[in-house]
């Protein structure tokens, strides 16, 4: 699968292998981006720069999840819904008052750790596509 389709297309299925390397390709590149840009910038403009850059791998995310949740025979939704839900509390944060914290920290602890096991310990969904396979040793229909 090519690299642009592996970040931004939501259909599809991808392996343990595909989603993990896809993850750690995103996390690197936030990470560098997160120490260059005060780097490069002064203070608000870096601070605007790591914001941005966080909003925008939400989508890459995204996508990996749900390619990989449809992998698991889940829904697409699923996996966007997980990272949405491991992503947004921390950003709701400064907008709401502090007795919501442990709240959304725990709503984002609950979805990393469903978002780990589920997606990335488990084995793919036996069934592929809902299609029926022929058994071993059956014959061909004529």
């Amino acid at each position: 699968m090519p690299l642009t389709r592996l970040f931004s297309d939501f259909d599809g299925r991808i392996g343990l292998r595909a989603f993990w390397l896809g993850s750690l390709t995103v996390a690197l590149t936030l990470f560098a981006i997160q120490r260059v840009a005060p780097l490069l910038a002064d203070h608000d403009d870096a601070r605007v720069i790591v914001a941005f850059a966080n909003a925008f791998a939400l989508f890459p995310w995204a996508a990996l999840a749900a390619k990989r949740a449809t992998d698991r025979g889940s829904t697409p939704l699923f996996g966007i819904l997980l990272i949405c839900a491991i992503v947004l509390p921390e950003q709701l944060r400064p907008f709401l008052s502090i007795g919501w914290r442990p709240s959304l920290e725990a709503i984002s602890t609950m979805a990393w750790v469903v978002a780990f096991v589920d997606l990335g310990l488990l084995p793919s969904a036996a069934e592929r596509d809902g299609v029926a396979t022929t058994p071993a040793g059956a014959k061909a229909a004529e």
